[in-house]
């Protein structure tokens, strides 16, 4: 795996990639035709707050190549100069910088039909973008033979990059155990990305992204799916943030 190609900060015990969503790109339209390059987690209050109580997904995140800062929160908290790099947008700018390079993509996740509906749709809206495969696994873990079958189509595909939906923390936990299993350049946990761009989730406006209100309107849209998360997350990381700011408690990396 390639060491860490920008400084962190430390934000409750992970440390967050310091970088800007074209900085973030480009290093991931840069190892075009190389594998076992490692894995990028998009972080985000609700798993950072998940690995306060998980020591494993606290050790994925910071032994990630990148650990970038997906929430507006995590922004702020930043040093000058960052900015978000929410996996919907990376997704965006890396399939479409990527059709000058011929950078080849895997889409792992989703329920049935969303992956390929997914490819479709980004092909449609980037003409000339090369998605290489398509998997759809099921919602417990692979066994043993599903998982030699991902094996071979993604041998058989060799994608620089593979895209992982399966939602925090499951896709950060699968892709730290199997990225050295995988023949794929880099593999990149984007969650609810697949169900953006395929269509079948709406995405908050701009203007509320950038004030820090997605989760607001992301609740407002599906209360029974996301409230008993953000309900437990938001006031406990908030209370978490505050310790760590006001020095009652240390969170070492």
């Amino acid at each position: 795996m390639p060491a860490p190609p920008v400084p962190r900060y430390n934000v409750l015990g992970v440390g967050v990639s310091a970088l800007t969503l074209s900085q973030a790109r480009d290093l991931v339209v840069g190892i075009r035709d190389t594998t076992h390059n490692g894995y990028i987690c998009l972080g985000t209050a609700h798993g950072l707050t998940e690995a306060r109580t998980d020591a494993e997904l606290r050790r994925i995140y910071n032994q990630s190549w990148l650990t970038t800062p997906d929430g507006m929160p995590l922004v702020w908290l930043g040093p000058r100069g960052v900015e978000r790099v929410y996996g919907p947008d990376l997704m965006a700018a890396v399939c479409d910088a990527g059709r000058n390079v011929g950078l080849r993509h895997f889409l792992f996740g989703g329920v049935a039909g969303v992956a390929e509906e997914l490819g479709a749709r980004l092909t449609a809206r980037f003409p000339g973008l090369n998605i290489a495969g398509t998997f759809t696994p099921p919602f417990r873990r692979l066994d043993a033979a599903e998982f030699r079958a991902l094996q071979a189509d993604v041998a058989l595909a060799r994608p620089d990059v593979m895209w992982v939906g399966l939602g925090t923390p499951k896709q950060e936990k699968f892709m730290a155990q199997h990225w050295r299993d995988l023949d794929a350049g880099v593999l990149i946990g984007v969650g609810a990305a697949f169900d953006f761009h395929s269509g079948r989730v709406r995405q908050a406006p701009r203007w509320i992204q950038r004030r820090g209100f997605e989760w607001l309107f992301r609740l407002a849209t599906e209360p029974r799916r996301l409230g008993p998360r953000y309900f437990k997350t938001n006031p406990l990381f908030v209370l978490h943030l505050l310790g760590q700011k006001l020095g009652l408690k240390r969170y070492d990396l």
